[in-house]
């Protein structure tokens, strides 16, 4: 079975998933944060090298209030508790994101998380926390600038430098639960050439099996990155 390097997925469903059950919403992302470690787990196993979560997007700042205190307070404790399942998972943890927008408590944890994974040698794990393609993008071209970058400077490579993700390889598969079709400003330069899989059940149900399944599905695809299949 061809594995792939690097599998992103879009977390989708936990408040669904909870509703069905007559649970409130945020038991439902409660759950999803505990599969978390499952999945990669799951991914470490298969072989899997990078995996990168989509937790937290630019415009879920327009939920409720309520629920948008609910996920920061939820994703600050488990970006506490991930320093101690890091460690015993020699995994390299990193958030990508404009974090300035967070609280200082938020972004010493992130800092600490990062310097203290940073020495890890098994799976590279990207939490986007506050992350949107269009304001990476835009931040990676404003930095550029504030550096002087010329026109004739500009390449793929260089531009790529600039963003959240450098030294982390482009996606070779997405996966999206829960039913939903679409990207959702997610890593839209990253999934130039990402396979896409979407699959119907929601983040809290997702098991190893099911990560099994899309990569099955991956291994079968013929990616020929714009050439001619070969005879």
């Amino acid at each position: 079975m061809k594995i792939p390097k690097h599998v992103a997925i879009i977390l989708d469903g936990n408040g669904r998933w909870a509703k069905k059950r007559g649970m409130p919403r945020n038991y439902g992302h409660t759950m999803g944060a505990k599969n978390v470690e499952v999945i990669c787990k799951a991914a470490h196993d298969l072989g899997i090298e990078y995996v990168t979560m989509y937790a937290f997007s630019t415009e879920n700042w327009n939920r409720p209030q309520n629920e948008v205190d609910a996920l920061m307070k939820l994703l600050s404790s488990y970006l506490k508790n991930c320093i101690k399942t890091a460690d015993k998972n020699n995994m390299r943890v990193r958030v990508i994101g404009d974090t300035s927008r967070l609280d200082d408590k938020f972004q010493q944890q992130i800092a600490v998380l990062e310097r203290e994974s940073a020495h890890n040698t098994g799976l590279n794990l990207q939490i986007a926390i506050n992350y949107g393609a269009r304001d990476e993008m835009i931040r990676g071209m404003k930095k550029m600038w504030q550096d002087g970058i010329s026109a004739e400077e500009i390449t793929e490579e260089k531009y790529a430098s600039y963003l959240d993700t450098k030294d982390i390889p482009d996606p070779d598969l997405m996966i999206r639960t829960s039913g939903e079709q679409r990207l959702s400003n997610f890593l839209l330069w990253q999934f130039a050439y990402s396979e896409l899989y979407f699959t119907e059940v929601p983040w809290p149900d997702f098991t190893p099996e099911e990560l099994r399944k899309a990569v099955e599905d991956y291994s079968g695809r013929d990616r020929r990155y714009g050439k001619i299949e070969e005879e």
